[in-house]
């Protein structure tokens, strides 16, 4: 039995939207859409990355052919958005065009595609701060923050060549700093109004004050009562992020993940 293999195409495009229904009138659409409510139009370059997955053909090596994915991407996504209205121009968007709106579109779309492979996963990126994932367990929306620390990474119980042979220069008593980035994923059900799964509102002021006001411009080992008498690696601080969110989060808290450099990620997972 061959075993599958999954392959990511990344396609992009252009669309304006607008989150307002001009049939109600405008205390109910700021009731509903929140601080994203207009009449007036906006856009994104949208970046999606389609993840297809089956068995790989004995004669040609692939799972499927990149061009016969690029032809159905051209024709099912990019002839349809790109350069486009998304409330007037795409047929069969009948919801507010929410990253959950049309992630749900896009996976009706893609569910047929060539060969034997099957579509696994869709992550579609409104803006590097803002993004949908879909999977046949569930769909997450991801935001990204930042927030600058310092820190040094020493057990006290262990000697100084100890420490400097397992942490290097990470543990010189000046200490030093990052420039964290933060993504948090939730997940929940998709109102019907709105076509929202989450408030985007309420995570961003549940992350302000759980997390960015207790670590920004702090000094992890002094400064965050969370992390008293831990060593606060990437590992440490991104579990404590996790478990301080967890509760609050509208929705789901799903995945967190800790960007301590752009080659450093840590992740926590629910």
């Amino acid at each position: 039995m061959r075993r599958a293999v999954a392959l990511t195409r990344v396609v992009r495009f252009s669309s304006g939207h607008r989150y307002w229904e001009d049939a109600w009138p405008e205390v109910k659409n700021r009731e509903v859409f929140g601080e994203w409510a207009s009449p007036h139009y906006h856009g994104h370059n949208y970046v999606m990355e389609v993840t297809a997955e089956g068995p790989t053909d004995p004669s040609t090596g692939m799972v499927v052919n990149i061009k016969d994915i690029d032809t159905v991407l051209q024709e099912r996504v990019v002839a349809l958005f790109h350069q486009r209205s998304i409330n007037e121009e795409v047929p069969g968007i009948k919801a507010p065009p929410t990253l959950e709106t049309l992630l749900a579109y896009f996976q009706e779309r893609l569910a047929r595609l060539p060969g034997q492979s099957r579509l696994v996963r869709l992550r579609l990126e409104e803006s590097p701060e803002l993004w949908g994932t879909w999977t046949e367990e569930m769909v997450t929306i991801t935001r990204s923050y930042e927030f600058a620390t310092s820190h040094r990474l020493y057990v006290p119980s262990l000697s100084e060549a100890e420490n400097e042979s397992l942490f290097g220069k990470c543990c010189r008593a000046s200490g030093h700093g990052h420039n964290y980035v933060v993504e948090v994923s939730v997940s929940g059900e998709v109102d019907a109004l709105s076509g929202m799964s989450v408030d985007l509102g309420e995570l961003d002021a549940v992350v302000e004050r759980e997390i960015l006001d207790r670590y920004d411009h702090r000094n992890l080992n002094t400064d965050v009562d969370d992390l008293a008498g831990l060593n606060p690696t990437s590992e440490v601080v991104a579990l404590a992020i996790f478990d301080r969110l967890k509760p609050v989060v509208p929705g789901r808290l799903v995945k967190v993940v800790l960007w301590e450099t752009s080659r450093n990620g840590f992740e926590v997972s629910a």
